[in-house]
Order: C-alpha cells, then sequence, then structure tokens
C-alpha cells in the first residue's frame, strides 16, 4: 500500500482523534496516551501521518506495555497442483480480515502442513518453510533424507524437528531427522521411541514445543514422550490422558504453560471440551477454565457429523480450536480471562470451501507490519 494510501485511511481511522488544545495541534503525552488506545493495524497507517507521530506510536506500545492479542493466520490450498495458495489474517483487537500475499514458492512443492509456529511444504526433493509471523516469507531447502508424507515436526531453538510419517517403503517408520537453520546441514537422530510405534505420523500424534523441547502425545491413549535436540534424545513415556471421558485430545504452550485440550463424549457425538495445564515435571492435569459453553460446542462441530479430532493452535494467552471438517467458526479461548468466544472464518467461502485449510496463531508487531506493508505483503480490505 503506497503511503498516500495510508494518509488517507488514517484521517478516516483516527478522525476521532483529531482534537486540539487550543490553537496547536495534538502532541505529546496526550497524543501517546491516545494512540495507545489504537487498535495495531489501525496504528500502522497512524505511523505514516509524520516522523513524529511514528515515534510516538512506537512509544506508546512500549510505555503503555500494550497486551497485543495474538492474530490468527489461514491459509487456503488447492488440492491438486500447483497447488494454488491464499492467506489471510485476522486481527482480534481491530476485529478486521486482511490479506497476506505468500511467496510463490509453496504453490510448486506439495500439500501445505502446520505444526505450532511453522507453517511448510515436503517434496521428495525440497523443504519449503516459513517461521515469520505473518508467514509471508518462506525458505527453500533440501528434503531429509528420509521421504515422508505425514510427518511430525516442530521449531525448537534454531531446530527443526521432522520425525516419523515415513513412506511404507522406508525401514525405520519411526526415523527422527532435524535440519539447523543456522549450519543449514540436516542430521538423523534417536528415532522415535516404540510406544509410539503405531500411531507415528501427525494424523494421530499431536505436538508441543518450547524453547528447549518438543513433546509428543498419541491424541487418544494420552501417551507421551519429549525430544530433546540438544542431546538428540527422548524421554517418557508419560500419560496425559486426564480423564476417562475425553476421547481425542491435542497439546501445546499458551501463556508459557503446557495445556491440554480434551474432546468429551466421542467423535459421532461430541458434549464438550475442557482445557487442563500440565505440570511440566510431575504430568498432572489440572482443570485449567471452564468448560465450553454448549452454544460455542455447536459452532465448533459446524455442519460436521463427525469430530474425530480439534485443530488448535496456541500463542500468548491465546488458544484457538476448530473443526478440520468444518471450519467456518473459530473458536477462541482468552486463558487471563477464561473466557470463550468464536469468530466467523473469512477464509472460507463457496470457492475455498473444498481446499486444505492451516489455521494458525502469531505474535504480530508493529514492526512486522510495517516490513509487510513495505514489501507489498499485506493488503488492507
Amino acid at each position: 500500500m503506497a503511503t498516500d494510501e495510508l494518509e488517507d485511511q488514517t484521517r478516516t481511522e483516527t478522525s476521532h482523534i483529531e482534537v486540539r488544545q487550543g490553537p496547536h495541534e495534538l502532541y505529546g503525552d496526550i497524543l501517546e496516551s491516545i494512540l495507545s488506545r489504537v487498535p495495531l493495524l489501525h496504528l500502522v497507517p497512524a505511523c505514516h501521518v509524520s516522523k513524529s507521530w511514528k515515534r510516538t506510536g512506537s512509544s506508546s506500545l512500549r510505555r503503555f506495555h500494550r497486551n497485543i492479542k495474538p492474530w490468527l493466520i489461514v491459509l487456503a490450498q488447492a488440492t491438486r497442483s500447483p497447488y494454488h495458495t491464499t492467506a489471510r489474517a485476522y486481527d482480534p483487537d481491530s476485529h478486521a480480515w486482511i490479506d497476506i500475499h505468500s511467496q510463490p514458492m509453496i504453490g510448486s512443492i506439495s500439500t501445505l502442513r502446520s505444526s505450532n509456529s511453522l507453517l511448510y511444504a515436503l517434496s521428495p526433493s525440497k523443504f519449503a518453510f516459513s517461521t515469520d509471523p505473518l508467514h509471508y516469507t518462506w525458505h527453500m531447502v533440501d528434503a531429509p533424507l528420509i521421504w515422508r508424507t505425514d510427518p511430525i515436526t516442530g521449531v525448537v531453538g534454531h531446530h527443526i524437528v521432522v520425525a516419523g510419517g515415513t513412506c511404507d517403503f522406508e525401514d525405520d517408520p519411526l526415523s527422527v531427522e532435524m535440519y539447523d537453520t543456522v549450519s543449514k546441514t540436516w542430521t538423523r537422530c534417536d528415532s522415535i521411541p516404540a510406544v509410539l510405534e503405531d500411531s507415528a505420523a501427525s494424523t494421530w500424534l499431536s505436538v508441543a514445543v518450547d524453547d528447549s523441547k518438543m513433546y509428543v502425545m498419541d491424541k487418544g491413549s494420552g501417551v507421551t514422550c519429549s525430544f530433546d535436540p540438544d542431546s538428540s534424545t527422548w524421554s517418557g513415556p508419560y500419560d496425559l490422558r486426564p480423564d476417562e471421558t475425553v476421547f481425542s485430545a491435542v497439546i501445546g504452550f499458551a501463556d508459557d504453560r503446557l495445556i491440554l485440550v480434551g474432546a468429551v463424549g466421542s467423535a459421532e457425538n461430541l458434549e464438550g471440551v475442557k482445557v487442563w495445564e500440565v505440570n511440566g515435571v510431575s504430568f498432572e492435569c489440572k482443570e485449567l477454565v471452564g468448560e465450553m459453553p454448549e452454544a460455542t460446542v455447536e459452532k465448533l462441530k459446524g455442519e460436521s457429523d463427525c469430530v474425530a479430532s480439534i485443530g488448535m493452535s496456541c500463542m500468548g494467552h491465546m488458544v484457538c480450536l476448530h473443526n478440520p471438517w468444518s471450519p467456518e467458526e473459530l473458536i477462541l479461548c482468552e486463558l487471563a480471562e477464561g473466557g470463550w468466544g468464536s469468530v466467523r472464518n473469512a477464509a472460507v467461502d463457496d470457492r475455498t470451501r473444498m481446499q486444505k485449510l492451516v489455521v494458525t496463531c502469531s505474535k504480530v508487531g508493529l514492526p512486522d507490519l510495517h516490513k509487510a506493508l513495505q514489501v507489498g505483503a499485506l493488503r488492507l480490505v
């Protein structure tokens, strides 16, 4: 978006704060206080009004320690080559959807997949991945040595772990490889523990990562193991099934805590959804927030008669859930407030309904938006 267009939009969006003090325009602490209440998406064009406004907008974020909610990123991909992909982002503070223009390389690889903050596409010869907040920058590297169709993945530090999900003709279905983003090399690691042999693929396993480890849980049984990239070793197994009524569960990190979201009832009759906090030492589960309201459960079901598992993405205090078979509604849980809500998925329409959808959360900052607008990756709609 050109600078003059940004300035025009800013005059409209900030017209309610164009107040004057006598003969002088708004400035200093008062301007900073006002800009601290402007949603991040609208703060971007405000920063283009003048150099003074840009400095004030940036300082307002630091001074007032704003709790900016994570954004939702939704990508829709055609299921056939050339795998045309579109992407949209949702800002919870301004309740606005915007388009993201991704690099076209992902369309030439294969089916798009996600795991926490990692988006990737894998073919026998190439591995494309993106880890930036808005996922418009992609990196293309050589593929792992083992050909995989449904692996589990995770970013731990500067390592990208790719495990399991191998083709039938591979000798070790539990093989693990690690890509070092610094040295740009692949390394073979210890295989996934045999206790997960019958479910060693992303279809059956849920993954959570923090700064030092990757946790892998069987969605049905709750059997969990952890992987340390520094020592290339596995630990466990641990039992994370909190309740006998839970038929499927997923794990993730939110608010620096390992959490577990469990679907109660059965795939044919989803009765409820609960959230637990997992103790990182004892691996005991403690219920974290109130159970998902019945009306919200119905939104999660959507038009699907069966909810075999739940898709989840976490960032900061926010947990985003969706039904992979009926993703018209995105369910949001604010851990800090213990409240449930939902937002209509604007990426789903008649054109994309039959496409593959990938949903993730990102912590987006003002510099991220400035850069994305500068390179033409965003378009405000």
